[in-house]
């Protein structure tokens, strides 16, 4: 059993929150039990996630997208009541880091796809909060969007636009399709990413850089999955990744 707000702490120093300008508060978002034994973490709120939480003994749950954001209504409307509710019924806390944990070099989004999918460390830094490097030997986009499935277990949208063999990869999880002009500009052979944009296709083309984009939600699994594990380990708490599908 570990306390909250020492778990909260913790997280806040490792990620090293106030360096980030967010678009909702990281940290603590909803006050729930000051005492945690197990950690349930998902890639972003909604009903389902604390529902499932909830069910699995959750006394804290861990987010990448959390339940404010500034660009939304300032209005309790009903999703955001029954979350609430929800949250509230079962005395759990929401802890949320959008950018911070994406940019981690350790337990980052960025960072943990691309250990995983063979970048060479040390990594160069892409774009604030994404990653560069090379592989540890160049192979074909189609090889690397396969090994790039195999690793987030979903079919990636690949525009192929660069050389016949990939060797620098920028990586930039979620919705980093408007990063490939940078990509480009600085060398890179190949961006990873979750979502495109809608002139992805002909930049690529024109620019001479692949894209792979494997989806907003299944890039930014890992990062999460990596904090719960770094917190169970520091705190020796249970924790558990609740997968909601989603397409996107």
């Amino acid at each position: 059993m570990a306390r909250r707000d020492e778990i909260v702490a913790f997280a806040n120093a490792l990620l090293e929150v106030e360096k980030w300008q967010e678009f909702a508060p990281p940290g603590l978002q909803v006050v729930g039990s000051d005492e945690v034994t197990r950690i349930a973490c998902g890639v972003s709120t909604s009903l389902e996630l604390f529902e499932c939480a909830a069910a699995a003994g959750a006394e804290l749950v861990l987010v990448h997208h959390g339940l404010f954001w500034r660009n939304e209504p300032l209005v309790v409307d009903r999703r955001l009541r029954k979350r609430l509710e929800t949250l509230f019924a079962a005395n759990m806390s929401l802890v949320a880091y959008h950018l911070a944990l994406d940019a981690h070099p350790e337990v980052g989004n960025s960072a943990q796809l691309a250990r995983r999918i063979g970048l060479v460390e040390p990594f160069e830094s892409f774009a604030g909060v994404g990653v560069g490097g090379r592989l540890a030997a160049p192979i074909s986009v189609a090889d690397l969007a396969a090994r790039i499935h195999e690793t987030v277990d979903r079919e990636p949208l690949v525009f192929s636009g660069g050389p016949a063999l990939v060797e620098r990869v920028a990586v930039s999880t979620g919705a980093a399709g408007y990063d490939l002009i940078r990509a480009a500009h600085e060398g890179y052979d190949c961006l990873v990413t979750g979502e495109p944009e809608e002139p992805s296709l002909h930049t690529a083309r024109e620019l001479g850089i692949h894209l792979i984009a494997a989806g907003h939600d299944a890039t930014e699994r890992l990062g999460v999955q990596a904090l719960a594990a770094r917190i169970a380990d520091e705190f020796d708490v249970a924790w558990e990744f609740i997968t909601v599908d989603n397409p996107v």
